[in-house]
């Protein structure tokens, strides 16, 4: 009878904040099989843990040894005080998100890739865009990190994981704000009025190489149904062919369903979900 342990594979590693890190060897009787690696979430803080990376060598696999392994994974979380647990399935692993299924980890997200043809659409009549303004920017700002902490919330995350995660993203991301390299706001304007806004930077996306990603895109309240969402992702597009880039990027929460449709809409497919649970 074949017992299904981890055992250390290398020290603890510990941060002055609260994080931790550790890898462990699956087990069979002592028999290394296969490999965990788990954290605290450098995002979320302390309480919320990731499972990093689980595998089992090919002839054992199919035998529950995965299950098993990803259950004490999550029980060493739990001794480290996290309440929730997320893991990065690549859209491809079919067999990884049946085994997060089983263990009880939902979508929470999801992120999506468009491959950039070579032709940048024109704007529709009566639509105008510029560069957004520094006073634009900082009411977008103030605005931008609480409703980003409340998308989490919604989601089941607690409030100050969600608070952290908004300020940390904001802060690493924008760190000379409009002025950050490789960043670009760009607003979509009718009538002299303001529609909508869309943040794009430029990153490394994989397998490799220079992407756009969109970070934000929104049509103020009183202006949607009218088709403003697609025309500033197709202005997101044009700014990423700008930069001699032929890939746009984004990361779309899976309840929201309209802005799922329209990305499907415009030919984007899902690279990676991003699956939790509860501890």
């Amino acid at each position: 009878m074949m017992t299904t342990t981890l055992r250390p594979s290398g020290p603890l590693q510990q941060g002055a904040d609260g994080a931790r890190a550790r890898h462990y060897d699956v087990c069979d009787n002592g028999r290394p099989v296969g490999a965990v690696a788990i954290s605290t979430d450098d995002a979320f803080g302390a309480t919320a843990g990731v499972l990093r990376s689980l595998s089992v060598e090919e002839p054992r696999r199919r035998r529950g040894r995965g299950t098993i392994a990803a259950l004490a994974a999550e029980e060493v979380l739990r001794g480290w005080g996290c309440t929730r647990v997320r893991v990065e399935v690549p859209a491809d692993n079919d067999p990884a998100r049946r085994l997060a299924a089983s263990l009880g980890y939902t979508e929470r997200s999801r992120n999506m890739v468009k491959e950039l043809g070579a032709d940048t659409a024109a704007l529709p009549e009566g639509l105008t865009s510029r560069a957004m303004g520094d006073e634009e920017f900082a009411a977008w700002r103030r605005e931008a990190v609480r409703a980003y902490a409340r998308n989490w919330i919604d989601r089941g995350v607690p409030p100050e994981q969600a608070r952290l995660k908004s300020e940390a993203d904001h802060a690493g991301l924008l760190p000379d704000g409009l002025a950050t390299e490789g960043t670009h706001f760009e607003v979509l304007v009718r009538a002299s009025r303001v529609v909508g806004h869309v943040w794009v930077a430029r990153r490394e996306l994989p397998p490799g190489g220079d992407a756009g990603f969109v970070f934000d895109v929104e049509v103020r309240e009183e202006h949607r149904g009218r088709g403003h969402g697609r025309t500033l992702m197709l202005l997101a597009e044009g700014i990423t062919r700008g930069w001699g880039a032929d890939r746009l990027g984004l990361h779309v929460f899976a309840t929201n369903t309209p802005a799922l449709r329209l990305y499907e809409s415009l030919g984007y497919t899902t690279t990676r979900y991003n699956l939790a649970k509860a501890l």
